[in-house]
């Protein structure tokens, strides 16, 4: 297969090696992190959740880091990458294991989302970091295929991670808690991971590392200003509409993920470990259709070219969407799984490679936390919009339809760049 023949060519690049140890380490934790609030917030047996609820705890959860996240990508253009991965999943690690106690010990539901906010505002630093750090460990010539398996090679840690965090709540032990513990375990994983990379390796570059923090905070919202309009220029308008295309495409993904979280609670299942259980299947498929797009994406995307890979993506997802969710039954619905998998990191992918090759090595770091803070709205603002539609059953053909209109538009709106 040429997916295996090009990850043997990237993997005798040491620096990528190691760059994607932390990242299977880091995105796999996140995994098992992720399924242990979702279980804890929506099938834990005592809560009846509402799609209100799944938005607010969305809304708690990645709203407050939206008003710090560009800062973030100022300060990863100023401090060495390495040490974000070390201390960022030192942090993790601390800050998750505080999160089970606060589980165990039935603490207010206001800790438990504040501890939770710091592992995954942490998230937002080394996720960055990661795309930021790319374009040192490859050349050129294998960015675009760097840039379709490393990603990818994540999402699919992080479906792993959530595969596990369910066998370890369902079958070991019926607890939220030790499965973020287990979460905790493999941040700790993770840093160790980092300390084998050299500090130099990762970028900046010396002339653009400034660890004083008071100074970096002084001149974040001039240089986050510099960085947007350095995306805006007109070298990187296609890479510009790209990030754009993905935010509606990342919209769309949340509405249907909410949607998705209610059919297994309510409609698809008797109990709370029935609907859990499927919910882990859904999103095992989404981790298949993950890997058929980092299979797929470096062909078509070599061929179309990125942008008019991204119009594929978006055109078939608003045709296939609505005719798999639309009879709202578990067979459909799990081939609409794979499917939004495919199409979305596809799109994803193909968006990546646009904002690394075409954007400069010391912007890098800002245009990828405003990457970050632009995905965290759109998902946030997809959980309000599908709590004011949903029903309490989870099923609404008016949610499905609107967002295969908004899929449609992407694909026109891109097709046309396109032509132009």
């Amino acid at each position: 297969m040429a997916v295996v023949r090009d990850l043997r060519v990237l993997l005798r690049f040491q620096g990528f090696r190691r760059l994607l140890a932390v990242r299977l380490l880091s995105q796999g934790a996140d995994g098992v992190f992720q399924v242990a609030l979702a279980a804890y917030v929506v099938f834990s047996p005592e809560k009846q959740t509402s799609a209100a609820a799944i938005a607010s705890a969305m809304a708690v959860l990645l709203l407050p880091y939206s008003l710090v996240g560009p800062f973030a990508g100022v300060l990863l253009d100023r401090w060495r990458r390495r040490q974000v991965f070390l201390y960022g999943n030192l942090v993790r690690a601390a800050m998750a294991s505080a999160t089970a106690l606060l589980m165990v010990t039935h603490a207010p539901v206001w800790l438990f989302y504040v501890s939770a906010l710091c592992v995954t505002a942490v998230n937002r630093f080394v996720l960055s970091g990661l795309s930021a750090a790319l374009p040192r460990v490859v050349d050129d010539e294998r960015l675009v295929v760097a840039n379709s398996l490393s990603p990818t090679a994540g999402t699919l840690a992080a479906t792993a991670g959530g595969g596990l965090a369910f066998v370890v709540r369902l079958v070991v032990a019926d607890s939220d808690a030790a499965v973020v513990l287990l979460g905790a375990a493999l941040y700790l994983c993770a840093a160790l991971a980092a300390l084998r990379i050299s500090k130099e390796l990762l970028g900046p570059d010396r002339a653009l590392v400034r660890p004083g923090l008071a100074a970096a905070l002084a001149d974040s919202a001039r240089d986050l200003t510099a960085g947007v309009r350095h995306l805006a220029g007109k070298p990187r308008r296609e890479a510009t509409w790209a990030l754009a295309a993905m935010t509606l495409m990342r919209f769309c993904y949340g509405a249907l993920l909410v949607m998705l979280l209610m059919l297994c609670r309510y409609e698809f299942s008797s109990t709370t470990d029935d609907g859990l259980a499927l919910l882990g299947l859904a999103l095992g498929i989404s981790g298949a259709g993950f890997f058929v797009a980092a299979v797929v994406t470096p062909w078509a995307a070599g061929r179309l070219g990125p942008g008019r890979w991204i119009v594929v993506c978006a055109a078939a997802a608003a045709v296939l969407e609505p005719a798999l969710g639309l009879p709202f039954a578990v067979a459909p619905m799990l081939v609409a799984s794979f499917v939004l998998g495919l199409t979305t990191q596809g799109a994803k992918i193909a968006t990546d490679t646009l904002i690394q090759s075409s954007v400069d090595d010391g912007f890098r770091g800002r245009i990828f936390s405003v990457y970050d803070v632009l995905f965290n709205i759109a998902f946030v603002g997809a959980a309000a919009v599908a709590a004011l539609m949903l029903p309490p059953d989870g099923r609404s053909a008016v949610l499905v339809i609107t967002v295969a209109v908004i899929y449609g538009a992407v694909a026109a709106a891109m097709a046309r760049f396109e032509r132009q």
